[in-house]
């Protein structure tokens, strides 16, 4: 009975969020609509077929089943069809000047600004809970370039390509986003400060650059699960996991993911046991339960500080803003970084992220809404047709030529446009779908918060841990 109010908490929860923030973008554009006294036919929540409806003075208000989005249909903006529906009125319509179509553009991503700050300023009050993961260098290979360089076990990362660390998560987040794979790293050491220039390698399971260094701490089994191949191998709980395959392990979620690659092959697992180290050989076996490859180990509880007062509301939303630009980088750059398209999250990644932060902690729900309303409203404003951005250039467009665009031309760009859109929805979830399984891992791990009063800025943030 607890697991099933559990998840009913989690689902109530993130549903209310994340319709808040489709909410408040529609809420923008709805408003300004008004304002500009601009004929408003529809405000809906989601796509496709309706769940809810109603009419009141003349617009149509609905909750419809596809929770990718929502819309205003205002006809004198030209849309898509495809997404909206066509206009219900049959009678000619006088053209809204530039101005107001412009404004009403802008006021949906303003919306979700103005959100997001707001949400970061109950943050800076409840504070921020972060995950214990300093970025402190554990063992170091004897005859790698690093140890060669002077590099040593207990170092810690101070700095990665200018940019300050202070944890495995941000060291990652730097080293797979960058388009370069030489990276100036700062560590200190006994008061001292040094500079290493190191190489990063490719990690060929996950295709993501990481630098050839491994944490000081280290993902740790908690229960073994009997007859499966770890407890076959010997793995005990409490053993550090260090390396598969050769592949140091970057944390929880880079340790399911190498699992979850090798079903039905051997691989080689070193971990740390009693301040040695022990290879154990195994196979990964298919849960059908929880459809993935896995060796039967539950991880023991990660650990959260909370952080109070939390970071600054610009703080929060500077970091939001330069993770984004990052991984919009990384992704023009995908041959470089090996970022694509497929790495990015739909409705089902994003509900999902949700659901893993509501249960671990809602204040990790309240930080992963910033991020989610600040990236609403940047990809919003892209200059792409039936996107925000898209309506602002047209607008634009039409004030320097002095009369409308063509109707009919602006009608297929908009649908060929929103096709795309739609494709390349699909195309995510598709990706989405595949990493279910790891995403309930996550949502099944057990995590202990602990509270500690000191200020901390918005580069603290983590991502919850996951469960192999």
């Amino acid at each position: 009975m607890e697991r099933i109010l559990e998840y009913a908490y989690v689902a109530v929860v993130v549903v209310l969020l994340f319709g808040a923030t489709i909410f408040v973008h529609e809420l923008g554009h709805f408003l300004v609509a008004l304002w500009r006294r601009m004929r408003v036919e529809a405000f809906a929540i989601g796509f496709g077929p309706k769940i809810w409806s109603a009419t009141r003075k003349g617009i149509e208000y609905s909750i419809r089943w596809i929770p990718a989005g929502g819309f205003v249909r205002l006809p004198q903006m030209v849309t898509s069809e495809a997404l909206e529906g066509g206009s219900r009125s049959g009678e000619p319509i006088p053209p809204a000047p530039p101005s107001s179509k412009i404004l009403v553009a802008i006021a949906g991503p303003a919306m979700n600004v103005a959100f997001a700050f707001l949400v970061a300023t109950v943050i800076y009050f409840v504070g921020l809970p972060v995950l214990v993961n300093p970025s402190l260098v554990g063992r170091v290979d004897p005859d790698s370039e690093e140890a060669k360089l002077g590099i040593r076990e207990g170092d810690r990362i101070v700095e990665v390509s200018g940019k300050p660390v202070k944890s495995w998560e941000e060291i990652n987040t730097i080293t797979a986003l960058a388009p370069s794979n030489v990276f100036h790293v700062v560590i200190e050491r006994e008061g001292q400060r040094l500079a290493f220039d190191l190489r990063a390698r490719t990690n060929e399971v996950v295709g993501l650059k990481y630098l050839n260094l491994e944490p000081l701490e280290h993902p740790v089994a908690g229960m073994v699960e009997a007859d499966m191949p770890a407890a076959k191998a010997g793995l005990q709980p409490g053993d550090e996991f260090v390396s598969v395959n050769g592949v140091p392990v970057l944390g929880r979620e880079h340790l399911i993911e190498l699992v979850s690659r090798h079903e039905g092959q051997p691989i080689e697992v070193v971990v740390k046991r009693d301040g040695r180290l022990v290879t154990l050989t195994m196979a990964p076996k298919y849960d059908p339960e929880r459809k993935r490859a896995r060796i039967g180990v539950m991880f023991a509880g990660g650990v959260y500080e909370v952080i109070r007062p939390g970071p600054t509301p610009w703080e929060q939303v500077k970091g939001v803003w330069d993770r984004t630009v990052a991984v919009l980088g990384a992704l023009i750059r995908s041959k470089e970084t090996g970022v694509k398209a497929k790495d990015l999250s739909g409705p089902v990644g994003i509900l999902s992220a949700m659901a893993v932060k509501a249960k671990t902690d809602f204040r990790l729900l309240l930080d992963f809404l910033v991020l989610l309303n600040i990236n609403l409203a940047i990809l919003n404003l892209l200059p792409v047709p039936v996107l925000d951005g898209g309506h602002v250039v047209m607008a634009i467009l039409e004030k320097i030529r002095g009369r409308p665009l063509s109707l009919r031309a602006i009608e297929v760009t908009n649908t060929v446009f929103a096709a795309c859109l739609l494709a390349f929805m699909l195309y995510v979830t598709f990706f989405d779908v595949r990493r279910v399984p790891l995403f309930k891992a996550m949502f099944d791990n057990v995590s202990q918060t602990e509270q500690v009063i000191r200020p901390a800025s918005a580069d603290t943030n983590a991502p919850a841990d996951p469960t192999p």
